[in-house]
């Protein structure tokens, strides 16, 4: 029978979906018809296979009618990386392949005409995506076989040209090729200059005592900060630095942070599994899918879903174009990015911290308490400046500080010797690992992501912390949305005190750390003499 099935597989955002490429080989009416719900990509996918079998000194049935099926049909397919798959599916239906030798196999790749491979995006989900479908041999482009490599127990072969598929997939000798181009957009977020942020530590920031402590908050229990405060004050110091503090990503989060990295076309294969947490500052005219995903075709992860896991740096926060800001309303909310399309609907992980930076007013130097005030702005500029962080925004945010230019003495203070990063890192990572246990089996990592459903029913405050956070939600000074947010606080501070009791829950003293920490109010000295000593 002239049938034969080739499979890849196609993506909706980091989801992906096995494909059964299904061809018939059969007399009728010459040409090619290509069904399944193909995008114009795959359509012209006829031309390039052809050109790509007959160059490759193969046999394209030009004297035959070729069906071509994408099963299941109903679901929308985009993505030259099906080329592979319709090459190999026209061969095997017209007895030039084993069909046999497709079983258990997924092929992934772009051709050109005269039969070549071309690296695509994604192939980390897409080979993740087949594995869990019982999948145990893929073909890619040869530059992404270390990408795909590292799914474990993974049989990848890279190769360079359809040839080289067709003589692996016939057991013969496989023919030499010219090497195959890297993706042109694999180095999109490496550049030199980020060697600069592997210098900074915090030891570099003098004073900023209250700042200090409110990263280390944050980044043990992944919440969300704004930092306001005139221009120069360190605000964008304090940022940049809080990934120094953070831990090695878990190897579940690695594999999720390259995976994305992977399906926006900007991962090196060259230098293995992201181990580090990912630090992105897009800038403030960055568009709103920029930002939070979509585009045209392909949906593509944005700055908030490749930050995942680690931080995303907003500064000049006000700046931002208004649909961008609100936008933002989701993912600091819940942890992901929906993207709802007329025949699709796109779920991305965006489990990061935010970090947002703003000035008191256009000009950056509006001080309310200074004696002296340099700012000229009018009132109307500052309040239309204020008004674009909306409070819905705002009240999404954990925590909130305000950054105070160092007085001089601070500057010359010989017997201050700040703290490093290292240091606080074993903290952060020490409170991380209590969270773990804590949440194990639940599919949260950090208090930042618990339910506040699920907060209230099994990891409640205790009496003292109950009531002095409840009086506060019936006086009105801080929202439900904002309770929650105490409350996961309220734990963070609780982990970072070390080893304690495991039946003991956060009480008065944690909440009222914690309701500063949300206020943008002082903290208490004796807070920060403990964290001192």
């Amino acid at each position: 029978m002239p049938f034969a099935t080739a499979r890849t597989v196609s993506l909706q955002g980091a989801l992906g979906h096995l494909i059964d490429v299904q061809t018939d080989v059969s007399p009728g009416q010459v040409g090619t018809t290509l069904v399944g719900r193909p995008d114009a990509s795959i359509h012209e996918a006829r031309d390039r296979c052809r050109m790509a079998i007959v160059n490759s000194s193969l046999t394209w049935p030009a004297t035959k009618r070729i069906t071509i099926l994408l099963s299941p049909a109903d679901l929308p397919k985009r993505g030259t990386h099906f080329d592979l798959a319709i090459a190999v599916s026209v061969l095997a239906a017209d007895g030039r392949l084993p069909g046999t030798a497709l079983g258990g196999t997924v092929l992934i790749g772009e051709l050109t005409l005269d039969g070549g491979l071309r690296s695509v995006a994604g192939v980390l989900p897409m080979v993740l995506a087949a594995a869990d479908r019982g999948i145990h041999r893929v073909f890619v482009p040869e530059p992404q076989a270390a990408e795909a490599a590292m799914v474990p127990g993974m049989e990848v072969l890279g190769v360079r040209s359809l040839a080289q598929v067709v003589a692996e997939l016939r057991g013969e000798e496989v023919p030499p090729a010219p090497p195959v181009a890297a993706a042109s957009g694999s180095r999109l977020l490496s550049w030199r200059g980020e060697e600069r942020m592997d210098e900074m530590d915090l030891a570099d920031l003098v004073g900023m005592v209250d700042g200090r402590f409110a990263i280390e908050v944050a980044a043990a229990g992944g919440h969300h900060v704004m930092l306001s405060g005139p221009q120069g004050a360190g605000k964008t110091s304090i940022a940049e630095r809080i990934p120094t503090v953070l831990p090695d990503l878990t190897p579940e989060e690695s594999l999720e942070l390259t995976a994305l990295h992977s399906l926006a076309g900007v991962l090196d294969p060259s230098d293995g599994m992201i181990r580090r947490p990912a630090f992105l500052a897009p800038h403030h005219d960055a568009s709103k899918a920029a930002l939070v995903g979509g585009g045209t075709g392909q949906v593509r992860p944005g700055a908030v879903s490749l930050a995942h896991a680690g931080v995303l740096f907003l500064d000049e926060f006000p700046l931002f174009r208004s649909d961008a800001i609100e936008a933002l309303r989701q993912p600091l909310e819940n942890g992901d990015v929906v993207i709802a399309r007329t025949d699709e609907q796109v779920r991305l992980p965006a489990r990061g911290m935010v970090v947002l930076a703003c000035n008191p007013c256009p000009c950056g130097d509006f001080t309310p308490n200074a004696t002296t005030n340099r700012c000229r702005c009018k009132e109307v500029a500052r309040r239309d400046y204020r008004a674009k962080i909306t409070g819905p925004v705002a009240d999404r945010v954990d925590i909130l500080r305000h950054v105070e230019p160092l007085q001089p003495f601070e500057r010359s203070d010989r017997f201050s010797v700040p703290e490093g990063s290292a240091a606080v890192r074993v903290r952060v990572a020490a409170a991380r690992a209590r969270q773990r246990e804590r949440y194990d089996g639940e599919g949260w990592r950090l208090n930042a992501h618990v339910p506040g459903a699920a907060l209230r029913d099994r990891w409640p405050l205790d009496a003292a912390g109950r009531d002095r956070l409840d009086s506060d939600v019936y006086d009105a000074k801080i929202t439900s949305r904002g309770a929650v947010r105490v409350h996961r606080l309220a734990w963070t501070i609780l982990d970072l005190q070390g080893p304690s009791d495991p039946r003991r829950r956060p009480g008065a003293e944690e909440v009222e750390t914690a309701l500063a920490l949300r206020r943008g109010d002082a903290l208490a000295l004796r807070v920060l003499q403990r964290r001192a000593s």
